[in-house]
């Protein structure tokens, strides 16, 4: 289908994305399109790269546009994606419309809601005051080393903070509308590692085995019961994700084994409190533990913000969203230290997918929503 330029065409827009390649981490041509898109709006565009291999170069993108003393609202995402994969149906870089559908690398998660938001833009009444924004990053779908807590140096520097943030992910389940995150779990990733003495396995005086010492460390990682929940989150988990020795050889006790385990957590726990946790229990056989957090958990609680999205939702489809924090990371658990942050964005059964596709209809009504958003945040006093 041939792609149009309309800035209020939601359709046009996803598909102008969804033809940049944009694998993560992201730069290039899918930043310059969005730059097209927003330049003709009135916003001032700072694109910039920081990073450098494996994990970068990344680019990232802020945007903002103001029109008198009033709230600072921002819209948060990414432009990177996942590798395709083989085996779609269609390229995955050139858009396809096929009945209902849009297909696409990016459809939904999230392209599609970043272009619902710019075409949003157009709808909305010219007396607005105050800033819109716009913190859009190339890396989400990587480590997000050099993505938004840069974004977020670069706004500190520009003097803007918003009042109030939305980030574009695909929440919703079911149909569109009927989940918004106000918070998410944490993250934190540990390599448990157990020292021993190679030597040989008919000679056992002569060797310290570190095999049974790491399976007592992860019988005890095992029975450890974090917490029963909270009201807004479920129980955090501890699952061990891999184990090696990396021993070959059938008659040699081994010199070291290690295992990985990944815990997500509510707000009962920080990252820091966990590795001390975890640390402790290894100490005991004499293992270390390094770790890396990729994301402490966060909690919006249900208000102000909560309230206009869900109001928004239900004008538009009359669904009333359920509030949740189930799932996995985003970049949400960094902007959640500038101002309350909700996310909501479209249905989320194809992120990730082979023949990843959002329903055109579903791109339309999101277009509508962020609109609604925009307006009645803008008009808080």
């Amino acid at each position: 289908m041939s792609m149009t330029s309309t800035n209020d065409d939601v359709v046009a827009l996803a598909q102008r994305l969804l033809a940049c390649p944009s694998v993560t981490p992201a730069t290039g041509a899918v930043f310059a399109e969005l730059e097209a898109m927003l330049a003709p709006l009135g916003f001032t565009v700072d694109r910039f790269i920081v990073g450098e291999a494996p994990d970068g170069p990344v680019e990232n993108l802020l945007a903002w546009r103001t029109t008198g003393a009033g709230p600072h609202f921002a819209f948060a995402g990414h432009l990177d994606v996942v590798p395709p994969g083989a085996g779609w149906s269609s390229d995955p870089f050139a858009p396809d419309i096929r009945g209902d559908l849009l297909y696409g690398r990016g459809a939904v998660d999230m392209k599609g809601a970043i272009a619902a938001f710019v075409a949003a833009l157009a709808d909305l009444p010219d007396d607005l005051p105050g800033t819109i924004s716009l913190i859009i990053t190339g890396d989400e779908e990587g480590p997000a080393i050099f993505g938004t807590l840069a974004l977020m140096e670069r706004m500190a520097t520009r003097g803007l903070r918003p009042d109030l943030c939305l980030v574009g992910e695909p929440t919703s389940s079911q149909r569109l509308g009927d989940v918004m995150k106000i918070g998410r779990r944490g993250s934190v990733n540990m390599w448990i590692s157990v020292a021993g003495s190679q030597g040989h396995v008919a000679y056992p005086h002569l060797a310290d085995n570190p095999i049974p010492r790491l399976v007592r460390i992860l019988t005890a990682v095992e029975a450890e019961i974090l917490d029963e929940g909270t009201e807004w989150f479920q129980p955090s988990n501890i699952e061990i994700t891999d184990i090696e020795v990396g021993n070959a050889a059938h008659n040699v006790i081994p010199g070291r084994a290690t295992a990985r385990i990944s815990i997500r957590f509510n707000d009962q726990h920080s990252g820091a409190s966990l590795i001390d946790r975890i640390t402790g229990l290894a100490a005991q056989e004499g293992g270390t533990v390094d770790a890396r957090i990729s994301g402490e958990s966060f909690l919006t609680a249900p208000g102000v913000l909560s309230d206009i999205v869900g109001a928004a939702i239900r004008d538009v489809t009359g669904v009333d969203a359920e509030l949740s924090t189930t799932g996995g990371t985003s970049d949400a658990r960094f902007l959640s230290r500038l101002c309350p942050v909700v996310e909501f964005g479209l249905n989320n059964a194809t992120m990730h997918k082979l023949d990843e596709a959002v329903a055109l209809q579903d791109l339309r009504d999101l277009q509508s929503i962020y609109a609604h958003i925009v307006e009645r945040a803008l008009r808080l006093s």
